[in-house]
């Protein structure tokens, strides 16, 4: 697929999709592109059912057998610069990289972080060769992590890798291991937060559990690796990719992470040893990262040493 040209995509209905509506069907057909977008382009005529013309009501119920084109136009032109951001690269290759973003990086731009992002040193570093999918140019970027988290994340250099490595997040067939330092010890030590997380009513800036139904379906598994002062060193291996979700998942539980300046409760007794560490930041980091390449179909496993900041306060947290 050329990310500056406009592509046709066709979908014929399968078997387990009739019955469903419009845009869910094509968003299982195409798990490149998001549900949101799909939508979009049915409500901006740019889908047709073959042979009959524009098919433009996204919620309506598709039949067994039904053929679909549906075009995607080029990307808007982006006014994104390259910038030399320094980088930690641990993978590289001619269809993805694999970056350990510090801490303080936020990955794209977007109001009040117009530039200065990881968007804007992999378009330096790449020298422009990043995948254009998206509606909008969002160069390369799979799947994102927090201004203020640290770790692991993959990034798409073409447009095929993007499409492959999107679909395995689409079916959860992404290894994620995050590390966390979450107020007191989880009780039980291991277990499997399984919610709904939407938008809070209450905060837009905030995810919160929903009732079912209602946000997005979102599963983590955690598990204690050492017990700390009033708090412990946790792993959570996600299922789910949401918004916020190991930070919204262990505050729903009683342990929410140590730093975290919006989920956050914090002990009395670690903030004094915030303030000294001058730690400002949720303890979080992406620790892990596996996934089947999406051009060579070669099993990529990647991990991340807890960075300084962080393992200064663990340190300082240790029975």
């Amino acid at each position: 697929m050329e990310h500056d040209a406009a592509t046709t995509e066709h979908v014929e209905i399968h078997p387990d999709w009739a019955g469903w509506r419009f845009d869910r069907a094509l968003a299982a057909a195409l798990p490149a592109y998001s549900r949101e977008r799909l939508k979009n382009l049915i409500s901006s005529a740019q889908v047709e059912e073959v042979g009959k013309g524009l098919a433009r009501d996204p919620s309506r119920k598709v039949k067994l057998g039904e053929h679909y084109a549906v075009h995607f136009p080029p990307p808007d032109p982006m006014d994104l610069v390259g910038q030399d951001i320094p980088l930690n690269v641990v993978y590289e290759d001619a269809h993805l990289i694999v970056i350990d973003k510090q801490a303080g990086l936020v990955v794209h731009p977007a109001a009040g972080n117009p530039d200065g992002t990881l968007v804007n040193a992999l378009l330096h570093h790449c020298a422009g060769s990043l995948s254009g999918i998206g509606g909008v140019a969002r160069p390369g970027i799979v799947h994102r992590i927090d201004k203020d988290t640290s770790g692991l994340m993959v990034a798409a250099k073409t447009d095929k890798a993007h499409e492959g490595l999107a679909a395995q997040f689409a079916k959860h067939g992404i290894e994620r291991r995050y590390h966390a330092i979450v107020s007191n010890i989880p009780v039980p030590n291991a277990g499997i937060v399984d919610s709904w997380i939407g938008r809070s009513s209450q905060n837009r800036h905030k995810m919160a559990v929903m009732q079912e139904g209602k946000g997005k379906h979102a599963i983590t598994h955690y598990k204690m690796l050492v017990p700390l002062r009033q708090a412990a060193l946790v792993e959570c291996r996600l299922e789910t990719g949401r918004t916020h979700q190991v930070r919204v998942h262990m505050t729903s539980i009683g342990n929410p992470l140590v730093g975290d300046p919006v989920y956050g409760r914090t002990r009395p007794e670690h903030k004094t040893l915030l303030t000294e560490l001058d730690f400002s930041r949720q303890a979080l980091h992406a620790a892990v990262l596996g996934f089947v390449h999406p051009v060579t179909r070669e099993t990529l496993h990647f991990e991340s040493k807890m960075p300084e900041d962080m393992q200064r306060l663990f340190s300082k947290l240790m029975i």
